[in-house]
Formats: structure tokens, C-alpha cells, sequence
């Protein structure tokens, strides 16, 4: 039987008792506590971008989007096509159930793509800039500087692979007006390695201005890479390589741009015109399709900004662009496996022309050593522990907490294991190889230079 809770009246042992009840409270205090969180809400909803729509702000919007595809889309028959399909779908009340600016703007963007097949045309909610940034253009440009530092203009990694091969990856190409310093410092880095690997599977796109720049470093003499058309106005904007680059040119140096679907607009303009010109190879996935310059066009009034594809771009040698099919790779692999097809190419090719003997043994070096890079071997316990022992001159090996490990003279080293036998010394550019007789017993231990030297220690009997 439930137990009800009581309270004692402390000056009356007699006083009567009675269950607690809880207090009333007025039906007006719920109705006002709704209409406060509902306002809260309508105003948090505003504030994000998504603010509750209307039959007519949905008419408004689908207004002000046909106007401005009719303007400036780079195809006018298309723009009607879509202007067609919106009107069609607000008339029959397929918008109706629609109420934010998000929904509607995502489902738009869905209803146009679903016509033109372009990747550029988007709708989103209008996100004014701060009130500082609105009243003093100078604020705006500096916090806009300040966010491109802040992620290094985009450039992520800068690096010499072995063999000596240059890498870097960037993961959108930012207006030279203010990256080109950090590209420019990037390029003449990589100067003098033997082959370069460029890295756009991350790369979004983004400026023109950066592609003529980091382009101009691959030629010795000024090359027509790509045109703009502009459709209002009937322009055609070219885009050459520049006559000078601050630093080193590297119009020899083989060339190698990873891909993946990710890799769209301006990155893929940087492969494509790389490929026309047969400067790459290409190695990854086929890109994103989008071959289509954009300029954003806000509406307050009706919180939208629409980007709107003004122009395409034509290659001066293929007469066309990759829009809607992206650039094909010359070597399809997957884009998880991009950089390590890309090395050990890098070093193949490099290995097939030179003559130099020496350099050959150096290259093929490098390549028997990719395996501790991208796809590391593991050995299980015993078969390290065969190697564990003891050889001439103080030279000892043995396993601790599952690596194996050696001292030789004064050096205490950890192994990797490249094979079955042959190992990678973690902390130089050494490596180990354990000499097995005819029945795989372990008779002796070598330390392998990348020179061709060998120094060779037999076990010592336990």
C-alpha cells in the first residue's frame, strides 16, 4: 500500500495530519511560460538562419532565385528549365510543409541540381557579417586575413619523402593577393628534391589567382592555361603562367597530383590544365565535376544567398572542361592509397632514367623501404625471438615489449620490420638483416648501409 509522506507540527503532538499536496499553480503561468519559450525560439531560429517561413516569403524566395539565375547562369536555357521546375513545384504545394529558411534553401538547392546537375549552385540562409565588419570594410578584410592565417592559407604539410621527393599538401587554393608568400616559400622549399607529389585529395578549390601562380613554377616559358567565359557581358577572361616566379623554377621536375571525388572546382582547373599540357600524372579517384566560376549573391529581405555559376571554364587545348565528369586519374587507385602509388612511382620513374649507378642503388634503396611508410609489417613474438641472442663483438639482440631490438658498439636500436628477415632501423637510415643457413637457423647478423657497405657479425653459440 503506498505510504504517504507527513510532516509533524513540532508545537502539537495532537495537530492533525494530513498528506502534502502539491500547490496549485494559475493555467496563466503555463500559457505564459509557452509564449516565452515560443518567442525564444522564433528568435533563436532568426538569429541561425532558419527562420520560420511563410507562404509568401517561400513565393519571395523562389522570386528573387529566377531572377537572378535569368541574370547570370552561365546557360540561360538552363536557368529557365530551373526557374520552370521551382514555380512548378511551389504551384502544385510541394514546398507547403516547409518551415525554415534551411529546409527550404537545402531543398531548393536539391530541386536545381536536380535540373542544371551543378555542383556550384547552391542556396543557403544569408548570414549577415558583424556590424563592425559591415560599418568598416578594413575590419572585415583584416578578420578575414586573420582566419587564413589561422589555417596557414591553407597549406597543411610540406615535407622530403626518401629518395627525395618533395610533398606537399594544401587543402584549397586562397587568392594570391594573400597566400602567395606562403606559396611561394612552400615551392622553393621543395626546390631541389627529384620528383614533387601535390596533394589535393582535401582540396575544395578556390581562387584562380593561385593557380596561375603555383602553375607558373612548372614551365620555363609562359604558357596559355585556361579560360573564363562570363556570360553576362559575352567576356572571356585568359589565364597565362607568369613570365617570373620568385625562386627556382621547377619545370623539370616529374610531377604527381593525388585525387579523390572530394577534389572539385579550383583544384580541379589546377589537375586538369596539368593534364592537358602532359606536365602529371595523375594518381587517385576521379574529382568532383565542378568546372563552373560562382559569385554569391545575397537577399536580406528574403534571407537567402544564392551562388550563382556566371561563367565555365574552357582549356585552351581540350576546347572543353570537366564539369559534371570531374578529371579522370591516369592511375586509378583508391585515394587511401594515392600517396604510397605515388611514391614508389616517383621513385620507379626516377630509377628508369637515371644512369648514375650509385643513384640507382640509392632509389631502389627508398623503395624497399616503403613498406615501414604506408603498410608496415608485423611479426609476431616468436619469430622475433629467434633472432634474440647474442653475436661477435658485443652485438646482442632481443625482444622487449614486442620489438625486437639490437645494440651495436654503443648504439641501442628498435627494428621494423621490412620481410621475413630484413629490418629498418627506427632511429638511422641503416637497416638489419639476419642471415639465415639452410635450415633458417639465425648464423649471424649484417648491418646494411644505403652505400652498398655491409658489416657482417656471426651468432655466438649460447
Amino acid at each position: 500500500m503506498p505510504r504517504t509522506l507527513k510532516f509533524h507540527n513540532k508545537g502539537s503532538e495532537s495537530a492533525p495530519r494530513r498528506p502534502l499536496r502539491p500547490a496549485r499553480v494559475p493555467k496563466l503561468f503555463f500559457v505564459g511560460l509557452m509564449f516565452i519559450v515560443l518567442m525564444w525560439f522564433v528568435a533563436a531560429q532568426g538569429r541561425s538562419g532558419e527562420g520560420v517561413l511563410t507562404a509568401e516569403k517561400r513565393a519571395a524566395i523562389v522570386e528573387r532565385i529566377a531572377e537572378v539565375l535569368n541574370e547570370y547562369y552561365v546557360y540561360p536555357e538552363t536557368a529557365a528549365q530551373m526557374e520552370a521546375h521551382l514555380r512548378q513545384e511551389l504551384r502544385q504545394g510541394h514546398y507547403d510543409g516547409i518551415g525554415t529558411v534551411r529546409q527550404f534553401t537545402d531543398r531548393l538547392t536539391s530541386d536545381m541540381q536536380s535540373v542544371s546537375h551543378d555542383l556550384h549552385l547552391r542556396v543557403y540562409p544569408y548570414r549577415p557579417l558583424p556590424a563592425a565588419e559591415q560599418e568598416d570594410p578594413a575590419v572585415a578584410r583584416e578578420r578575414r586575413l586573420a582566419r587564413m592565417r589561422g589555417t596557414n592559407f591553407a597549406f597543411r604539410k610540406v615535407e622530403v619523402l626518401t629518395g627525395n621527393i618533395g610533398y606537399l599538401k594544401f587543402d584549397g587554393f586562397v587568392d594570391a593577393r594573400e597566400g602567395a608568400p606562403t606559396a611561394i616559400a612552400a615551392l622553393n622549399f621543395l626546390a631541389w628534391c627529384d620528383a614533387l607529389i601535390i596533394d589535393l585529395r582535401d582540396n575544395g578549390g578556390g581562387s584562380p589567382s593561385m593557380i596561375q601562380l603555383m602553375n607558373s613554377y612548372f614551365f620555363d616559358e609562359v604558357k596559355h592555361l585556361n579560360d573564363f567565359y562570363i556570360r553576362k557581358g559575352d567576356i572571356t577572361r585568359q589565364f597565362w603562367t607568369q613570365a617570373w616566379v620568385p625562386g627556382p623554377r621547377l619545370e623539370d621536375t616529374p610531377l604527381y597530383v593525388l585525387t579523390s571525388e572530394r577534389t572539385f572546382s579550383a583544384a580541379e582547373e589546377f589537375t586538369y590544365n596539368l593534364k592537358n599540357m602532359e606536365r602529371a600524372t595523375i594518381i587517385g579517384a576521379t574529382t568532383g565535376g565542378g568546372a563552373h566560376p560562382v559569385n554569391n549573391h545575397d537577399f536580406p529581405e528574403e534571407s537567402i544567398t544564392v551562388n550563382v555559376p556566371f561563367g565555365k571554364a574552357v582549356n585552351p587545348i581540350s576546347g572543353t572542361n570537366w564539369e559534371g565528369e570531374g578529371v579522370a586519374p591516369h592511375i586509378a587507385v583508391s585515394p587511401e592509397d594515392a600517396l604510397a602509388m605515388a611514391h614508389k612511382q616517383a621513385l620507379q620513374d626516377l630509377q628508369a632514367k637515371t644512369t648514375d649507378g650509385d643513384r640507382k642503388r640509392g632509389l631502389q634503396w627508398a623503395l624497399d623501404g616503403l613498406g615501414i611508410l604506408y603498410h608496415p609489417l608485423t611479426l609476431d613474438e616468436e619469430r622475433l625471438a629467434a633472432y634474440a641472442g647474442t653475436y661477435e663483438n658485443g652485438v646482442k639482440a632481443w625482444v622487449e615489449d614486442g620489438v625486437l631490438r639490437l645494440k651495436w658498439g654503443s648504439h641501442h636500436v628498435s627494428l621494423a620490420p621490412l620481410g621475413e628477415n630484413i629490418f629498418q632501423v627506427r632511429e638511422q637510415p641503416q637497416r638489419v638483416r639476419f642471415e639465415l643457413n639452410a635450415s633458417g637457423t639465425v648464423r649471424a647478423v649484417s648491418l646494411l648501409f644505403e652505400d652498398g657497405r655491409v658489416l657482417t657479425q656471426d651468432r655466438v653459440a649460447s
